[in-house]
């Protein structure tokens, strides 16, 4: 058998491009300063999401405007962010395919709508560990009122279906620290398992700066790209995809091709490992 060379054709296939938001595509201010990011005056700044009052919360720099303009036009880029839906509504750039949410409790197709067969699948995840959850919310907030530790608990949950019988599920937990103080929230983190029988059974935790999440294994930014890879995306296009965080690489590794921003958790973590 004779194999050909390879030639270059105009008819481009688009590849997919799987993206996580946060830290890999904008940021804000302080994390801008802390980074010293490349192209990233005030005045040469693009606002990519606002808070809950409207006001500009996070930016790209004029390097990552570029990426991302490149990225719209030759790719198919795919959301995959640990944002709910009233969160990816706060970022004010033009996504217009598929959108992994909340960690990937939560598909949405290109018209904005419930993936029902994963949504049917996350129902029978999450139902079963809703008293676990709201028990591990009360005993959160008992502990961040009791010892004044400045912790913010949030519950994050969503409605399973797109009808008007909607039922509300915890999804997962949420903690900030007031001050940022990121040794708190792993020990924290190391104080977890004692909280709630068969803690690990159920649950795994994430922390990133001054983000610590609480997680059924369930759900995972992973499960869900490997639902969209089996189900719904072409297996002839080639996929690549870009995250900043720990928790995005089971993720990247499920695609063809993966990198990440040279600032931010992953990107410390392999300079760690080097420097060993």
């Amino acid at each position: 058998m004779t194999i050909p060379f390879f030639q270059a054709r105009p008819n481009l296939i688009k590849p997919y491009t799987l993206m996580d938001l946060d830290d890999t595509l904008f940021q804000t201010q302080r994390k801008i300063d802390a980074w010293e990011l490349p192209t990233s005056k005030a005045d040469n700044l693009v606002c990519a999401t606002v808070n809950k009052q409207g006001e500009p919360l996070s930016f790209m720099s004029t390097r990552q405007a570029s990426f991302f303009n490149w990225l719209l036009a030759s790719t198919e880029l795919i959301v995959v962010t640990a944002r709910d839906r009233a969160e990816i509504k706060r970022v004010k750039l033009p996504f217009a395919s598929w959108q992994v949410l909340t960690h990937g409790a939560i598909i949405l197709t290109q018209d904005g709508k419930l993936e029902n067969q994963w949504q049917q699948h996350m129902h029978s995840e999450l139902a079963p560990l809703q008293d676990k959850l709201s028990q591990l919310s009360q005993l959160l907030t008992q502990h961040s009122s009791n010892d004044n530790s400045h912790l913010k608990l949030t519950a994050h949950s969503d409605s399973f279906n797109d009808g008007a019988d909607t039922e509300e599920l915890i999804i997962y937990l949420a903690i900030k620290h007031a001050q940022k103080d990121h040794q708190a929230l792993i020990k924290l983190a190391e104080q977890l398992p004692k909280l709630i029988r068969n803690f690990d059974q159920d649950f795994y935790v994430h922390v990133n700066a001054n983000n610590l999440a609480i997680l059924p294994h369930g759900v995972h930014k992973r499960h869900a790209v490997q639902f969209l890879l089996d189900q719904h995306l072409e297996s002839s296009r080639p996929s690549f995809g870009f995250g900043d965080s720990l928790a995005d690489l089971p993720f990247l590794q499920l695609l063809d091709w993966y990198g990440m921003p040279n600032h931010g958790q992953l990107h410390e973590q392999c300079d760690s490992q080097q420097s060993k």
